[in-house]
Order: C-alpha cells, then structure tokens, then sequence
C-alpha cells in the first residue's frame, strides 16, 4: 500500500496504534508474538516508519554536538574524522561548533547546542573547569576529552601527556642528546602544561639543564623557535616540540638555514598527524591515536545517551614512534619505524 499509516499497520495487524508505536520504535516492553504481528503486517503493507515523527516520540534529535577549541590542522581532522566515523555507524549526525581557543567563544558555542542535541563531546583544554561546568546544559550526557582537571563525576577520555613527554626525553637521551629544549604550546592549556611537566621530569631525572622556549601549537611558533635556537646551535643538540605542526615548522627552517637534522639538531614532536611521516626528513613524534580517541568518545557518549552512568575517566597512553629526525650513527631507524596501531584505533 502506497504512503502506508501507523494506523494502518494498526488495522491490519488488528492491534492499537500505541501498540504499533512501541514495535516500531525498539521499546522492549513487546510481547514477541505481537512484535512479529506488528512487524509482518509493517512489511505487507510496505510501511516505512517517518523519521520526524519517530525523532518527535522518542524526543531525541539523533545529532550529537561536537565543541572543539579550533578546527584547523591535522589534529583536529583525524580526531573528526574518527568521530565522524563511529557516528555514521550508529545512524548519528554531528554538530560542529569552534571556540576558536577563547573562552568566551566556548561559553558561546555551548550556548547554541542547547535543545539541539541529545549529548556532546567536549574538547576544551584551555577552558577553566568551573566555568566550563556552569555552562553545560544541566542533564544532557557530555563525554570530556583533554579537559582541565576537575572533581566532577564525567565520563572521559584523557591523553597521558606527562609520561608521553617523558618518554620522548628518554628517547632523545638514549640517543645521545644533552642539550634538549622544549617548545612548549600556549599558555593555560592544559595539555601543553603536561607536556612541560613530563619533560621537565625527565630532564631533571637526567640530571640535564631544562630550556623551554614559548610556543602556540601552529607551525609559524615552530619556525620562529628555530630561529631563536640558529643564534646558539652549539648549545642545542634537540628540540622536542609540544606537538607536531610546531615540529615541522621548526625543521623546515632549520633545514632552509643548511642546518643538519638529525646531525647537528634532532627534532621531535607530540600526536603523530598523518603529514609526520610525510615529511623529509621523517619526524620522530608520541603516537596518540588521535582519531581512535575520537571514536571512542563518540562510542562512550551514545552509551551515556543510552542510559550507561559509567563515568570513568579513560587513559591514552601514547606510543613512541621513532623517525629519521632523532636517527643517530649506526641506527637502522626506517622512515615509519614503530607501532602501526593507535592508542584507541
């Protein structure tokens, strides 16, 4: 029957319209031979469930909200496009809104999911906890992604950027570095902060001088850094930046001033972007398993939508992957040597 009606799957199926209802939208109070009834008589009629209306009777918008402190970069790409994936999977739509790395704009971007969807994820490291906290819609199903510590009881998912940061020093060690300075990311945020914290640790375990010169997380911090390091290259031997774009940016002006990479300077980053093992000389980097992640928090935000009051606080821990920019003498390093896997993937 062409254009088929809930009552007249009802009519056919000698059942109530509520009754149809239920079948149709998944409840689990059915008896199992009225499920059948129901769905046979769907079937012969040709019957194909509105999906407004079924959005309207479950009051869920089958859209999830996605914040995020920028969207431009490999990052922010893999992690979407993880996120993106485990969506479509499970018949979800993202929305997408950008805090451009400023409080106010997080505040604001919060603001425009409200009534739009049935829970969010959160990326929000450079954003207080406090104020972050006080701006959530109260009671929709927000899963954290590398946010600032807090005492709230949320589901989610964190990078271990201090023992990350860490083992990149102990790396760069093994190989003969003594003289590593950091790049660091942006001030008041949070990841940025642990990897300061990890490598400091691990310089001071070595008993090595610590020198951390300020950077942005963007590429242009990263040539900037070299050119501070060029005016005193003998008292650097490597550089380990807070994540990859600064890294490349650093190695490709340190590559157009002649310097020697790994020779004269080893360079390192944090994350793992696809363009890491792009790159001439390939780049050392702590393997995060970015879109993995990205997945996973999707995958933990459709079981809190679902009812799941599971609120653990998940730990990533990354994977080094040595490259050609910390190779030394003698070493067989290849130009993707490493884990194949992410962390979550």
């Amino acid at each position: 029957m062409p254009n088929a009606t809930i009552r007249d799957v009802a009519r056919e199926a000698a059942v109530s319209v509520a009754s149809v209802s239920r079948v149709m939208n998944g409840h689990d109070n059915v008896r199992a031979a009225l499920r059948t009834r129901v769905e046979a008589a769907a079937a012969a009629l040709g019957y194909v469930p509105h999906a407004g209306a079924r959005n309207l009777s479950l009051a869920r918008a089958n859209a999830i909200g996605i914040v995020l402190p920028d969207i431009h970069g490999e990052f922010f790409s893999e992690f979407l496009r993880g996120m993106d994936r485990e969506a479509s999977n499970r018949g979800l739509q993202l929305l997408l809104s950008n805090m451009h790395a400023d409080a106010a704009r997080a505040v604001e971007a919060l603001h425009t999911m409200r009534g739009r969807v049935d829970g969010m994820v959160v990326m929000a490291p450079h954003v207080d906890p406090d104020l972050l906290f006080a701006q959530l819609p109260p009671g929709l199903p927000v899963v954290l992604v590398n946010c600032a510590r807090h005492h709230e009881q949320r589901p989610e998912i964190r990078i271990d950027n201090a023992a990350g940061a860490a083992a990149m020093v102990d790396h760069l060690v093994a190989g003969g570095r003594r003289r590593i300075v950091h790049l660091s990311g942006p001030d008041g945020n949070i990841e940025a902060q642990e990897r300061a914290g990890g490598y400091r640790a691990a310089i001071d375990r070595h008993g090595l001088p610590p020198r951390i010169i300020p950077g942005d997380f963007m590429e242009e911090s990263g040539a900037a850094a070299a050119a501070v390091l060029l005016r005193d290259l003998p008292a650097v031997d490597a550089l380990f930046a807070a994540n990859d774009m600064m890294a490349i940016g650093a190695l490709m002006a340190l590559r157009r001033a002649g310097v020697a990479v790994p020779g004269q300077i080893a360079v390192a980053g944090f994350d793992d972007i696809p363009l890491a093992r792009l790159v001439s000389p390939t780049l050392t980097t702590m393997r995060t398993g970015i879109a993995g992640i990205g997945a996973r928090a999707i995958a933990r935000l459709a079981g809190a939508i679902a009812g799941d009051t599971d609120h653990a606080i998940e730990q990533a821990m990354p994977e080094l992957v040595p490259r050609e920019t910390t190779a030394h003498a003698g070493s067989t390093t290849s130009p993707d040597s490493g884990p194949n896997r992410g962390i979550l993937s």
